[in-house]
């Protein structure tokens, strides 16, 4: 038998191998994913029943996914080096899903000032960083400017850094000590230097389920207005989703559906960042505050919100991006098979997925993220925080090497620091420091109202 004749055979037998596996799905699913490659906005009830695959369906839900991703932004897959700091685990609030947060009394209470923030981005931007992700806790009685201070000393020290700072929380916190408007306050942080927000603090954007995870938290009603306000103000923002804890599959469709809407009337959105909940450390599954919690996402639940979230979002927000931190550099590999297109950063220190027991966060050197990229064949390409591309690497390796790729990985806790270090440290006490950051006792109740 001739090559051309082993070949017609082997894809006589892979034609027949489809067919038996699209024979099998079953006839509804098979249509939302027909007209999802048709190019067609899925509704929430067709999203909610491909949340349900599983076997082939599964399989079929991934391929549909990879092959939106390739259609919208090819097979360039980004990231972004840059360094997260959050500034304190101090918050007034208690959600159930963080263990992050600590009240100012306790021990473990920590805060860096701004001399100390600074110093952190400087060096960031020493190695190559062209970001700084700036999120933290709610301190009590803090000054209402304060975070329009902090970035306002970056920018002034670093004028050509992006400052991705304060998710919608933080912002509807601000605007509260400060007495003014969210517009206004946004306004404040935009002038400050304040680049891009983080759209955090959205858990699931269903008020009934975050009164059981995170009582106390902003309405949805709440994030959406931070959330249009600064996209109204030129200023974009992520969006999230957190998940695998007693969410359902109407609530992720649900979910994805308002993301969706939001960006059709915006366009604010840089991109959408699932995350899956990690329960080791959070009270609400330690403890068992919340009846029903899960201990987070199953691999196959993973994949499927990936799956799911291109899907439904592909003709609104192009960048999806693989959470190595929650899910590990490797598995996070995989689901770049799965609709994504984008690597996360390099991070340098993350302390909030930490606190909560995530395995991973405090690094990812940019040539490892390169050679995970490349051992899937996609093609690595660094970015900046608004998806425009600074460098394009070739598909078969590069001898380029950033600062970050020298640090070495036996002192790179002791230069940049840990989390659990940082709890530590009898310097950082929170309650040493904490002038730095709240309104005087005199003042306090006349400039604003007491949060805690």
């Amino acid at each position: 038998m001739g090559s051309q004749e082993r070949t017609a055979g082997s894809l006589s037998q892979l034609d027949g191998l489809w067919r038996r596996v699209l024979d099998q799905l079953d006839r509804e699913f098979a249509r939302i994913l027909d007209r999802a490659l048709e190019g067609a906005d899925i509704t929430v009830e067709e999203a909610e029943r491909l949340f349900t695959a599983e076997g082939l369906e599964l399989n079929a839900l991934i391929l549909v996914a990879d092959e939106l991703r390739r259609r919208r932004v090819g097979d360039v897959v980004t990231y972004v080096i840059n360094r997260n700091i959050n500034f304190t685990n101090v918050c007034i609030k208690r959600c159930g899903f963080c263990a992050f947060s600590r009240g100012h009394r306790e021990e473990e209470a920590y805060f860096l000032p701004i001399e100390e923030v600074v110093r952190r981005a400087r060096e960031a931007w020493e190695l190559g960083a062209t970001e700084v992700c700036i999120q933290a806790g709610l301190p009590p009685k803090m000054s209402g400017y304060y975070y329009v201070d902090l970035a306002r000393a970056i920018r002034r020290e670093l004028p050509e850094l992006h400052i991705h700072g304060f998710s919608p929380e933080e912002v509807w916190y601000g605007a509260v000590r400060a007495r003014c408007s969210v517009e206004d306050y946004l306004r404040a942080l935009k002038e400050a230097g304040v680049g891009s927000l983080p759209g955090t603090s959205a858990e699931i954007l269903d008020d009934e389920l975050r009164k059981r995870i995170s009582p106390g938290r902003i309405t949805v009603a709440q994030w959406i207005e931070v959330i249009t306000t600064a996209h109204r103000l030129g200023v974009p923002t992520t969006a999230t989703i957190m998940y695998g804890h007693v969410e359902t599959n109407r609530h992720k469709a649900a979910h994805l559906a308002l993301l969706r809407e939001i960006q059709r009337q915006t366009g604010g959105f840089t991109e959408f960042v699932p995350l899956s909940f990690v329960a080791e450390e959070a009270p609400m599954y330690r403890k068992r505050l919340v009846p029903g919690v899960r201990p987070g996402a199953t691999g196959a639940e993973v994949v499927k919100m990936y799956a799911v979230s291109r899907i439904m979002l592909n003709n609104w927000i192009p960048n999806l991006q693989a959470s190595w931190v929650k899910e590990g550099p490797k598995f996070a590999q995989f689901c770049l098979n799965a609709g994504c297109n984008d690597f996360m950063g390099t991070l340098i220190n993350e302390s909030i997925s930490t606190a909560a027991g995530a395995q991973y966060g405090q690094r990812l050197k940019p040539r490892e993220m390169r050679r995970l990229i490349r051992d899937i064949g996609r093609i690595p390409a660094e970015r900046t925080t608004t998806y425009q591309i600074r460098r394009l690497f070739p598909p078969d390796g590069d001898d380029h090497y950033d600062p970050l790729d020298l640090i070495d990985d036996a002192t790179a806790d002791a230069r940049f620091g840990s989390y659990q270090a940082l709890v530590q440290r009898q310097d950082m006490r929170f309650h040493q420091l904490r002038h730095l950051v709240q309104v005087p006792e005199k003042r306090a109740e006349a400039q604003a109202p007491d949060h805690t």
